[in-house]
């Protein structure tokens, strides 16, 4: 084997690895923009269609999309599994082993397939995103990637598509509009008069930690494209255009959502990144550095508001897969036709419509479009339709508001875990610490252990004409260390401390996901119980009163009430006695 077959096999192999680890990428993306009821159904769809998709791709799609040179379908040597792969020696590059090519092939199209889930997320059943994902990669896919990279019509016109900005990403996101279009929006998801409501992801953490591997993924999946390393200036030079739409739409997409939606909205950051990628994608090596900014740029306002326009024509989305993937697809291969630029790599020998070339790479590439969008949408929604009728492909309503971790696998993915807000208290410098709330020691064995039978029964032994009262105080939760200083000082030597959402007169805060109003509008609280005999109830008020007052609404509200009576398991003393500490 030849140094050159060397050297390109191992960059076409890193790239494919770099491609598949983007898998990581979706999971996470997806996962963290739903609900944690439907963390295990994502999780588990994002798994599965790898391998879905592996098996459909190397059955009979590799075939159709590289056999032969007939323009609609490939028609020689279909079934690679115990034929002949020496007929594809030459097909791509022949400087990389057959299955060095199957491979970077086959994690493109896992790709194709993996957008399809964030659309159709929260709602769609296990079994029929399997059976789509299936055809998707066995006929669906591989027909348009042998229109444009087989050899097809598409290609013989002299459309361009360098990465798969319309082979995979507008393939993926006509096929997720299919399926969001015909599935319908989750439940929830509109008011009664028709308006979106905002459903927030549960652990936008891990939708970044997705976004930051997909961003490392693409340095596979698009300088990975020219399947050599022969020409490195072409490989760099692919790296950079990549990288710099990207930051270019994570910058205008923060800034359109900052000024449209009045905040710098997180979510829609996580997608200007994604926008970015996928809009250079077709046009990587075709484009010049420059160019790539300003297509980075676009792609950044264009996703921000695709979201919110799905949204109000109420295709429910929540990843937002049809604005990035197949918006962005389009756009990117627009972008091919506009900003070409001859020479910019060994790659790019066509000229765009800003660059002196006229508009006869633009029109081939709005022919490939709506061709690519008719067949594949067609396609789609036909597969949807037919296992609609069939094996059925919405859960029932009762699983959907339960969760589909346990309607479609019966498990959750944090069995263990419950969310509450720690509470905050301001240290003396300023910094925050959190305050454990401690419910007091662990009693010891001791010899006089009452017995069950005269601690259990119930029986009223308080001492009458004892008055005991209930306070209850809730405030901000930065000021527990000072309420709690307070009552020592005067005493209280037991309380019960709650983390609580609420809100008063304030209203509570204004939150936002992906543009929309978060329904809910609590703030984090504290509520402090204390049951309290011989200290004085208005000693007590007072020095809450002290202890929180700022004059700012926030202060906090204090309830009192009476306590019937109070019972000490361990001993079953009540009533005053109940209250009072140990010896």
């Amino acid at each position: 084997m030849s140094t050159e077959m060397i050297v390109d096999t191992l960059w076409v192999v890193l790239a494919g690895l770099l491609v598949f680890f983007m898998n990581l990428g979706f999971a996470a993306v997806e996962t963290g923009f739903n609900r944690s009821k439907n963390a295990v159904n994502i999780l588990s769809k994002n798994f599965i269609v790898f391998a879905v998709s592996s098996l459909g791709f190397m059955l009979l799609g590799w075939g159709l999309m590289f056999g032969g040179d007939n323009p609609f379908v490939g028609t020689q040597n279909l079934f690679i599994l115990g034929g002949n792969v020496d007929f594809y020696k030459d097909t791509l590059t022949s400087n990389v082993p057959f299955w060095g090519k199957f491979f970077f092939q086959l994690v493109f199209c896992g790709t194709a397939a993996t957008i399809v889930s964030g659309a159709v997320a929260e709602r769609v059943k296990y079994i029929a995103f399997i059976l789509f994902s299936f055809v998707l990669t066995l006929v669906i896919y591989p027909i348009v990637g042998h229109w444009i990279w087989g050899g097809g019509w598409l290609g013989q016109l002299g459309f361009m598509d360098f990465a798969g900005d319309t082979v995979v990403h507008s393939v993926g996101g006509w096929a997720a509009l299919a399926g969001a279009m015909i599935l319908g929006p989750r439940y929830g998801k509109y008011d009664k008069d028709g308006k979106p409501k905002a459903i927030p992801g549960h652990n936008l953490s891990l939708a970044v930690i997705g976004a930051f591997i997909l961003w490392l993924g693409w340095f596979g999946f698009n300088p990975g494209s020219t399947m050599s390393f022969q020409n490195p200036a072409d490989v760099v030079h692919i790296v950079l255009t990549t990288n710099t739409a990207t930051i270019a739409a994570i910058l205008t997409a923060t800034a359109t959502s900052w000024i449209f939606i009045g905040k710098p909205d997180l979510g829609m950051t996580i997608n200007g990144c994604l926008a970015g990628l996928v809009a250079i994608t077709g046009g990587c090596a075709y484009v010049s550095v420059g160019s790539s900014l300003l297509i980075g740029a676009i792609a950044g306002v264009l996703v921000v508001f695709s979201v919110l326009i799905f949204d109000k024509v109420k295709i429910d989305d929540p990843v937002g897969a049809t604005s990035v993937h197949l918006v962005c697809g389009v756009f990117g291969t627009l972008c091919v036709g506009l900003f070409a630029q001859e020479g910019v790599t060994s790659l790019s020998t066509v000229n765009g419509l800003f660059f002196g070339g006229g508009v006869s790479l633009l029109v081939t590439e709005i022919i490939g479009i709506i061709a690519v969008g008719a067949f594949t949408f067609a396609a789609s929604y036909l597969v949807w339709y037919l296992l609609k009728v069939t094996v059925g492909i919405r859960v029932s309503l009762e699983e959907e508001i339960e969760g589909l971790d346990i309607g479609e696998h019966g498990n959750h993915a944090y069995p263990d875990f419950a969310i509450v807000a720690p509470i905050m208290a301001t240290a003396n410098g300023g910094g925050e610490i959190t305050v454990p709330v401690s419910p007091g020691p662990v009693p010891k064995p001791v010899s006089d252990t009452v017995s069950p039978d005269e601690a259990i029964p119930v029986v009223n032994k308080a001492r009458p004409g004892v008055k005991m009262t209930k306070v209850t105080v809730i405030t901000n939760q930065e000021k527990f260390t000072a309420l709690q200083t307070a009552l020592d000082k005067i005493g209280i030597t037991g309380l019960t401390a709650t983390n609580v959402l609420g809100y008063g007169m304030q209203k509570g805060h204004t939150e936002y996901f992906r543009g929309l109003p978060v329904k809910t509008r609590l703030l984090p609280k504290v509520q402090v119980d204390i049951v309290v005999c011989k200290i004085p109830v208005e000693t007590v008020v007072e020095t809450v009163k002290k202890a929180l007052y700022t004059g700012s609404m926030g202060d906090g509200k204090i309830f009192i009430y009476d306590v019937e009576n109070v019972i000490k398991i361990r001993t079953g003393e009540e009533g005053y006695d109940a209250l009072q500490d140990e010896e």
